[in-house]
């Protein structure tokens, strides 16, 4: 589907949410009228997907679903497949499906919640939330059935360019939170919107649910939840979002002042977002904009859980395969596993390993790893020794359910400028 603005200034959530639509009407026709993608005899559906073909997955599914309209499981993984590439009419009718198929899949019940939320249709989200018997989707269910009037309200500029304060641990800029000065927050695609202990009392943010949320320091962390009246990035105002906090110390600013918080994919696939290391700014965007010059690589794109985008990266010179891109990754070009390194070739230092609980981490050098055409040579990194939940990339495939190499982050992308275009799906990585 072309990107253009229409006559009426359409702008950019119309445009995700119309084009997730007409994306899914087109896709879902042609699959059982042409013939398949080619696909090796032995491999199934459930394998297809691990391996992150998903387009040769969903033709699988979709046999099976000829064979047996009932098939509550490959229902439940095309919605998946089309939440991924924020499809949403296709996403919302099968995971719809699955659930009424199936009501004890939560996960498909999630991903249901998720397809309303990327939408905004946060009132269609809260019940199946409230549902699920999670603690953290519970308290945003609470948070959503107590928003009143329409969620994010996008108003001012069509664009702004915001300066990068630091690019250093991580880029910052200029926020200002229900009207008061601007403060510094950390941009970072592993992020929602996610505010400091202080921040969130100054500006008077009500707590309206709450859940415990991991342990820091060997101290359990409570995230707080609630809804922010404004949050105004540059010449752009977001009114009545949901967001949250905790007192969990983020890595101080280069003055050693702390950041007021974080925000990044949440806020990012309202816009047009580019991040543009290169050139120390953020852009936000409300409506299509050209291609831009001096491309280096335009990737698919794909969206798991609330804010985690995944594309396809290569380490060495292998062929590309599943990875993550989170932005936050203080001092590191990419985090992976010991045993992926070994197997990609990557140089694990073992004589320097750094303790956190139950773990070592080992630096990790990189001949070479691209995004495409955007490639870097002799970058550092960590390897964890083994495979937990909450490693980058390959921790995160048990939970996304399929395969992630790696996860490439800050250090990658300094010399670049990246754009994460959520209607074309598409992570393009420009160089001045």
């Amino acid at each position: 589907m072309p990107l253009r603005q229409n006559d009426h200034g359409l702008d950019r959530r119309a445009f995700l949410q119309r084009a997730g639509m007409a994306a899914a009407a087109g896709a879902a026709l042609p699959l059982l009228g042409s013939a398949p993608p080619a696909l090796a005899a032995p491999e199934t559906p459930d394998q297809l997907f691990w391996q992150g073909r998903f387009a040769d997955a969903e033709w699988g599914y979709r046999c099976l679903l000829r064979d047996d309209p009932g098939n509550a499981h490959a229902h439940a993984r095309i919605g998946y497949i089309a939440l991924l590439s924020n499809r949403f009419r296709t996403a919302e009718d099968h995971l719809s499906e699955a659930v009424a198929l199936a009501p004890g899949d939560v996960a498909s019940v999630q991903r249901l919640a998720e397809c309303f939320v990327r939408r905004d249709q946060l009132d269609r989200a809260a019940p199946l939330l409230r549902g699920t018997g999670r603690p953290r989707d519970a308290a945003f269910g609470q948070v959503y059935s107590q928003l009143k009037g329409r969620p994010w309200q996008i108003s001012g500029a069509r664009s702004t360019r915001v300066p990068f304060f630091t690019l250093d641990p991580v880029p910052s800029v200029d926020a200002s939170i229900n009207g008061g000065k601007p403060e510094k927050f950390y941009l970072d695609t592993y992020a929602t919107l996610d505010l400091s202990m202080e921040a969130a009392e100054k500006a008077g943010v009500r707590p309206l649910a709450s859940w415990e949320g991991g342990v820091v320091d060997a101290r359990p962390v409570v995230i707080h939840v609630g809804i922010l009246d404004s949050f105004r990035i540059g010449d752009i105002e977001i009114r009545n979002i949901p967001v949250q906090w905790n007192d969990a110390q983020r890595p101080p600013l280069p003055d050693g002042s702390q950041a007021a918080g974080a925000f990044g994919t949440t806020i990012f696939y309202h816009f047009l977002t580019t991040m543009d290391y290169a050139g120390r700014a953020l852009l936000l965007r409300r409506t299509p904009a050209r291609p831009p010059r001096n491309e280096l690589a335009r990737l698919p794109l794909w969206l798991a859980g609330d804010h985690f985008p995944c594309t396809l990266g290569s380490l060495g010179q292998h062929r590309p395969k599943m990875v993550t891109v989170d932005t936050g990754g203080i001092g590191s070009a990419l985090d992976t596993t010991v045993a992926i390194a070994e197997q990609y070739g990557l140089t694990v230092d073992y004589a320097h390993p750094r303790e956190r609980p139950g773990i070592k981490i080992y630096p990790v050098t990189a001949e070479r790893i691209s995004l495409g055409n955007a490639v870097r040579r002799n970058v550092t990194g960590s390897a964890f020794e083994k495979v937990f939940p909450g490693v980058p990339g390959p921790g995160q495939s048990a939970q996304f359910g399929f395969d992630l190499i790696a996860n490439f982050t800050h250090e990658f992308f300094k010399p670049y400028a990246v754009t994460f275009d959520y209607v074309g799906m598409k992570l393009t990585i420009t160089q001045r």
